[in-house]
Protein backbone atom coordinates (compact mmCIF):
# COMPACT_ATOMS: atom_id res chain seq x y z
CA UNK A 1 0.00 0.00 0.00
CA UNK A 2 0.88 3.91 -1.30
CA UNK A 3 1.78 6.07 2.11
CA UNK A 4 3.14 9.07 3.37
CA UNK A 5 6.53 8.57 5.11
CA UNK A 6 7.44 11.94 5.65
CA UNK A 7 6.49 15.31 6.05
CA UNK A 8 8.48 18.12 6.21
CA UNK A 9 8.09 22.08 7.49
CA UNK A 10 10.19 24.69 6.55
CA UNK A 11 8.52 28.14 8.11
CA UNK A 12 11.50 30.28 6.49
CA UNK A 13 12.02 30.21 2.83
CA UNK A 14 15.48 29.04 2.16
CA UNK A 15 16.36 27.61 5.80
CA UNK A 16 16.04 24.28 7.05
CA UNK A 17 13.55 23.25 8.88
CA UNK A 18 12.07 20.46 10.83
CA UNK A 19 10.33 16.79 10.42
CA UNK A 20 6.61 15.98 11.58
CA UNK A 21 4.40 13.50 12.33
CA UNK A 22 1.52 15.40 11.25
CA UNK A 23 0.39 18.55 9.69
CA UNK A 24 -2.53 20.89 9.01
CA UNK A 25 -3.29 21.29 5.18
CA UNK A 26 -4.48 25.00 4.51
CA UNK A 27 -5.57 26.09 1.13
CA UNK A 28 -2.10 27.65 0.46
CA UNK A 29 0.20 24.54 1.89
CA UNK A 30 0.61 23.04 5.37
CA UNK A 31 0.26 25.50 8.25
CA UNK A 32 3.82 26.76 9.89
CA UNK A 33 5.42 26.19 6.23
CA UNK A 34 6.79 29.25 4.15
CA UNK A 35 5.91 32.16 6.05
CA UNK A 36 8.56 33.77 6.41
CA UNK A 37 11.43 35.32 4.39
CA UNK A 38 15.27 36.65 4.46
CA UNK A 39 15.58 40.05 2.75
CA UNK A 40 18.13 42.39 1.93
CA UNK A 41 17.75 45.89 2.40
CA UNK A 42 16.31 46.65 -0.91
CA UNK A 43 13.64 43.75 -0.53
CA UNK A 44 15.11 41.47 -2.23
CA UNK A 45 14.70 37.86 -0.67
CA UNK A 46 18.11 35.99 -0.21
CA UNK A 47 18.26 32.63 -1.41
CA UNK A 48 20.01 28.92 -1.00
CA UNK A 49 21.47 29.30 -4.33
CA UNK A 50 22.65 32.54 -4.15
CA UNK A 51 23.95 32.09 -0.28
CA UNK A 52 24.18 28.24 1.22
CA UNK A 53 24.25 29.13 4.90
CA UNK A 54 20.79 29.63 4.65
CA UNK A 55 20.58 26.18 4.85
CA UNK A 56 22.93 25.78 7.93
CA UNK A 57 19.93 27.76 10.39
CA UNK A 58 17.19 26.24 11.28
CA UNK A 59 13.41 27.20 12.11
CA UNK A 60 11.12 25.53 14.25
CA UNK A 61 7.51 26.93 13.99
CA UNK A 62 5.85 27.69 17.59
CA UNK A 63 2.73 29.77 19.04
CA UNK A 64 2.71 32.66 17.06
CA UNK A 65 6.54 32.75 16.79
CA UNK A 66 9.35 30.73 15.14
CA UNK A 67 12.67 29.73 16.59
CA UNK A 68 15.79 30.10 14.74
CA UNK A 69 18.69 27.98 15.80
CA UNK A 70 22.13 28.04 14.33
CA UNK A 71 24.61 24.83 14.35
CA UNK A 72 26.69 26.25 17.06
CA UNK A 73 22.92 26.00 19.26
CA UNK A 74 22.53 29.66 19.65
CA UNK A 75 18.84 30.27 19.28
CA UNK A 76 16.39 33.03 18.85
CA UNK A 77 12.74 33.09 19.47
CA UNK A 78 10.71 35.37 16.89
CA UNK A 79 7.16 36.50 17.35
CA UNK A 80 5.07 36.76 14.31
CA UNK A 81 4.99 40.61 13.78
CA UNK A 82 1.09 40.68 13.24
CA UNK A 83 1.45 44.79 13.03
CA UNK A 84 5.26 44.50 12.16
CA UNK A 85 5.79 47.32 9.69
CA UNK A 86 5.09 46.52 5.72
CA UNK A 87 8.15 46.78 3.27
CA UNK A 88 7.83 46.06 -0.43
CA UNK A 89 9.36 43.71 -1.47
CA UNK A 90 10.34 41.10 -4.80
CA UNK A 91 8.69 37.94 -3.91
CA UNK A 92 6.16 37.05 -6.90
CA UNK A 93 2.85 38.45 -6.95
CA UNK A 94 3.32 40.04 -3.70
CA UNK A 95 4.03 43.90 -2.93
CA UNK A 96 4.08 43.90 0.61
CA UNK A 97 5.32 41.59 3.50
CA UNK A 98 5.85 42.52 7.01
CA UNK A 99 8.89 43.24 9.01
CA UNK A 100 9.89 40.61 12.16
CA UNK A 101 11.81 42.58 15.42
CA UNK A 102 15.38 44.16 15.14
CA UNK A 103 17.04 41.40 16.67
CA UNK A 104 15.52 39.25 14.65
CA UNK A 105 17.35 40.94 11.77
CA UNK A 106 20.49 41.58 13.76
CA UNK A 107 20.48 37.40 14.59
CA UNK A 108 20.31 36.51 11.08
CA UNK A 109 22.98 39.23 9.82
CA UNK A 110 25.42 37.71 12.20
CA UNK A 111 25.62 34.80 11.12
CA UNK A 112 25.24 35.15 7.32
CA UNK A 113 27.59 37.68 7.15
CA UNK A 114 25.80 40.46 5.53
CA UNK A 115 23.06 43.00 6.55
CA UNK A 116 19.42 40.88 6.31
CA UNK A 117 16.01 41.47 7.10
CA UNK A 118 13.46 38.83 8.58
CA UNK A 119 9.77 39.20 7.28
CA UNK A 120 6.16 37.41 7.51
CA UNK A 121 3.82 37.11 5.15
CA UNK A 122 0.59 37.53 7.14
CA UNK A 123 -1.99 36.97 4.77
CA UNK A 124 -1.48 33.98 1.95
CA UNK A 125 -4.74 34.74 0.86
CA UNK A 126 -2.43 37.89 -0.38
CA UNK A 127 -0.64 35.78 -3.22
CA UNK A 128 -1.89 34.24 -5.68
CA UNK A 129 -0.56 31.12 -7.38
CA UNK A 130 0.43 31.41 -10.36
CA UNK A 131 -1.74 30.31 -13.38
CA UNK A 132 1.89 29.27 -15.62
CA UNK A 133 2.37 26.49 -12.46
CA UNK A 134 -0.94 25.14 -12.76
CA UNK A 135 -2.98 27.81 -10.51
CA UNK A 136 -6.34 28.20 -11.01
CA UNK A 137 -8.40 31.49 -10.08
CA UNK A 138 -8.54 31.89 -6.36
CA UNK A 139 -5.82 29.38 -5.38
CA UNK A 140 -3.55 31.18 -2.41
CA UNK A 141 -0.13 30.77 -2.21
CA UNK A 142 2.28 30.72 0.61
CA UNK A 143 6.20 32.07 -0.13
CA UNK A 144 7.10 28.67 -2.11
CA UNK A 145 8.55 29.29 -5.40
CA UNK A 146 5.49 27.60 -7.45
CA UNK A 147 2.94 25.24 -5.63
CA UNK A 148 1.72 24.63 -1.89
CA UNK A 149 3.00 21.22 -1.37
CA UNK A 150 5.73 19.00 -3.30
CA UNK A 151 5.93 15.66 -3.43
CA UNK A 152 8.92 13.42 -3.88
CA UNK A 153 8.61 9.29 -3.82
CA UNK A 154 10.95 7.07 -2.00
CA UNK A 155 11.41 4.87 -5.36
CA UNK A 156 12.13 7.41 -7.63
CA UNK A 157 15.11 8.52 -5.37
CA UNK A 158 16.21 4.79 -5.19
CA UNK A 159 16.21 4.94 -9.19
CA UNK A 160 18.07 8.43 -9.13
CA UNK A 161 20.87 6.75 -6.44
CA UNK A 162 21.21 3.66 -8.52
CA UNK A 163 21.76 5.95 -12.01
CA UNK A 164 24.22 8.11 -9.91
CA UNK A 165 26.39 5.22 -9.25
CA UNK A 166 26.32 3.28 -12.71
CA UNK A 167 27.36 6.69 -13.76
CA UNK A 168 29.95 6.85 -11.26
CA UNK A 169 31.38 3.25 -11.99
CA UNK A 170 31.06 4.13 -15.74
CA UNK A 171 33.92 7.25 -15.13
CA UNK A 172 35.77 4.92 -13.11
CA UNK A 173 34.89 6.81 -9.86
CA UNK A 174 34.45 4.86 -6.68
CA UNK A 175 29.99 4.71 -5.68
CA UNK A 176 29.43 8.01 -3.40
CA UNK A 177 27.08 8.28 -0.63
CA UNK A 178 23.26 7.66 -1.42
CA UNK A 179 21.82 11.13 -2.24
CA UNK A 180 19.52 12.50 0.52
CA UNK A 181 15.73 13.22 -0.18
CA UNK A 182 16.45 16.32 2.18
CA UNK A 183 18.36 18.06 -1.52
CA UNK A 184 15.27 17.93 -3.00
CA UNK A 185 13.37 20.18 -0.02
CA UNK A 186 9.95 18.18 -0.31
CA UNK A 187 6.96 18.73 1.92
CA UNK A 188 5.59 15.64 1.21
CA UNK A 189 7.61 12.15 0.55
CA UNK A 190 5.38 8.95 -0.18
CA UNK A 191 6.54 5.28 -0.40
CA UNK A 192 4.49 2.28 -2.28
CA UNK A 193 4.63 -0.60 -4.43
CA UNK A 194 4.89 1.81 -7.57
CA UNK A 195 7.35 2.23 -10.13
CA UNK A 196 10.07 4.90 -9.97
CA UNK A 197 8.62 8.10 -11.68
CA UNK A 198 5.32 7.44 -11.80
CA UNK A 199 4.31 10.75 -10.16
CA UNK A 200 4.30 12.23 -13.31
CA UNK A 201 1.53 10.86 -14.84
CA UNK A 202 -0.62 11.42 -11.68
CA UNK A 203 -3.81 14.06 -11.90
CA UNK A 204 -4.76 13.75 -8.00
CA UNK A 205 -3.71 12.77 -4.66
CA UNK A 206 -5.26 11.68 -1.55
CA UNK A 207 -3.66 11.61 1.73
CA UNK A 208 -5.73 10.51 4.55
CA UNK A 209 -8.61 12.26 3.91
CA UNK A 210 -7.15 15.29 2.35
CA UNK A 211 -7.55 15.85 -1.57
CA UNK A 212 -5.31 17.31 -3.57
CA UNK A 213 -4.93 17.89 -7.25
CA UNK A 214 -1.65 17.76 -9.27
CA UNK A 215 -0.60 21.40 -10.75
CA UNK A 216 2.55 20.79 -12.23
CA UNK A 217 5.80 18.28 -12.60
CA UNK A 218 8.98 19.99 -10.14
CA UNK A 219 11.78 21.48 -12.55
CA UNK A 220 15.05 21.35 -10.47
CA UNK A 221 17.68 24.05 -9.58
CA UNK A 222 21.26 24.32 -8.41
CA UNK A 223 19.81 24.68 -4.93
CA UNK A 224 19.98 20.61 -4.94
CA UNK A 225 23.63 20.67 -5.78
CA UNK A 226 24.37 21.93 -2.22
CA UNK A 227 24.37 19.22 0.32
CA UNK A 228 22.43 20.41 3.35
CA UNK A 229 24.49 18.87 6.01
CA UNK A 230 28.22 20.44 4.60
CA UNK A 231 27.04 22.99 2.77
CA UNK A 232 29.54 22.02 -0.34
CA UNK A 233 28.55 22.41 -3.76
CA UNK A 234 28.92 19.60 -6.41
CA UNK A 235 27.55 17.95 -9.81
CA UNK A 236 24.74 15.45 -8.55
CA UNK A 237 22.15 15.05 -8.51
CA UNK A 238 21.88 17.61 -11.64
CA UNK A 239 24.44 15.87 -13.98
CA UNK A 240 22.54 12.18 -13.56
CA UNK A 241 18.93 14.14 -13.56
CA UNK A 242 19.87 15.72 -17.07
CA UNK A 243 21.15 12.35 -18.40
CA UNK A 244 17.83 10.73 -17.77
CA UNK A 245 15.49 13.44 -16.90
CA UNK A 246 16.07 16.22 -18.89
CA UNK A 247 13.26 17.36 -21.91
CA UNK A 248 11.78 20.73 -22.48
CA UNK A 249 15.32 22.16 -21.35
CA UNK A 250 15.12 21.00 -17.74
CA UNK A 251 15.69 18.36 -15.28
CA UNK A 252 13.13 16.78 -13.59
CA UNK A 253 11.83 15.52 -10.09
CA UNK A 254 8.76 15.71 -8.02
CA UNK A 255 5.38 17.18 -8.57
CA UNK A 256 3.65 19.96 -6.55
CA UNK A 257 0.54 19.51 -5.12
CA UNK A 258 -2.84 21.91 -4.35
CA UNK A 259 -5.03 21.14 -1.77
CA UNK A 260 -8.75 20.67 -2.63
CA UNK A 261 -9.99 19.98 0.58
CA UNK A 262 -8.13 20.64 4.23
CA UNK A 263 -7.35 18.73 7.67
CA UNK A 264 -4.67 16.61 9.03
CA UNK A 265 -2.24 14.33 7.63
CA UNK A 266 -0.13 12.14 9.44
CA UNK A 267 2.82 9.83 8.68
CA UNK A 268 1.49 6.45 8.39
CA UNK A 269 -1.65 7.58 6.40
CA UNK A 270 -2.71 5.41 3.16
CA UNK A 271 -2.30 7.98 0.07
CA UNK A 272 -4.19 6.96 -3.22
CA UNK A 273 -3.41 8.00 -6.47
CA UNK A 274 -5.02 8.51 -10.15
Amino acid sequence: MTRLVSTHLRPVKSLGGVDVDRAEVQPWGLRHDRRWVVLRSDGGKVTSSALPALLGLTAVPGTGSITLTDRDGSTLTVAEPVDGPPVGTDVSRLDTVRLAADDAHDWLSARLGRPVRLAWLDDPRRRPMSAEHGGLPGDPLNLSDAGPLLLTTAPSLRRLRDWIVEGALERGEPAPEPLAMARFRPTVVLDGPFEPFAEDGWTHVRIGAVDFRVSERCDRCSVTLIDPQTLTSGKEPIRTLARHRRYDGKTWFGIRLVPVTTGEIRVGDPVAVS
